[in-house]
């Protein structure tokens, strides 16, 4: 399984992408919204999203331009159960600092979403970031969702209380945006 546009291609991953993988989260300023992670936190989360493609055929899939440049990751997962957002699916990203600001998240999440709606049959998929994250919101407006305030919510981590504002898109009445 892969999705392709001009630029970019989503795949699941690869045992040869995990040190790229390792790299991105350990970075401060790519994990500006969370605490930069471990070799031991990213190899799990990195063994979770290859595991739910196994168990559900979709996932967070390896991010890569075209000449195989690793760019991060995008793509839909299953929120957990105990999430204030659940039951339900979730759009995210995360890029290496070198790819930002070239649309490259965009792209591939317009990819993923088609994918989503398309082969998943997903009713809705819904994606969060805090009030800050103002560079992820504004992909969330380019590829075609809309904010709900009314599922904000609040969420306690072990490093304290994160707020999350909401943004979803309907399969009947989103707005398949081109790539």
């Amino acid at each position: 399984m892969m999705l392709a546009t001009d630029r970019v291609i989503l795949r699941p991953w690869r045992d040869a992408d995990m040190d790229e993988f390792v790299a991105m989260h350990a970075d401060p300023e790519v994990m500006v919204d969370a605490p930069a992670l471990t070799r031991a936190q990213s190899e799990a989360k990195f063994r979770r999203y290859s595991e739910t493609f196994e168990r559900v055929g979709f996932c967070r899939w390896a991010l890569r331009r075209r000449d195989d440049t690793f760019l991060g990751y995008v793509d839909i997962m299953p929120i957990p159960r105990a999430h204030p957002a659940a039951p339900g699916v979730e759009i995210g990203w995360r890029l290496v600092r070198p790819a930002w600001g070239q649309g490259y998240a965009t792209e591939g999440a317009k990819a993923a979403m088609r994918d989503g709606f398309d082969r998943m049959s997903f009713s809705e998929v819904v994606s969060y970031a805090s009030p800050e994250n103002l560079r992820s919101q504004s992909v969330m407006r380019r590829i075609g969702l809309e904010r709900d305030v009314g599922r904000d919510f609040v969420a306690t981590t072990s490093e304290g209380i994160w707020i999350g504002w909401v943004w979803v898109a309907n399969a009947h009445t989103w707005d398949r945006p081109t790539a």
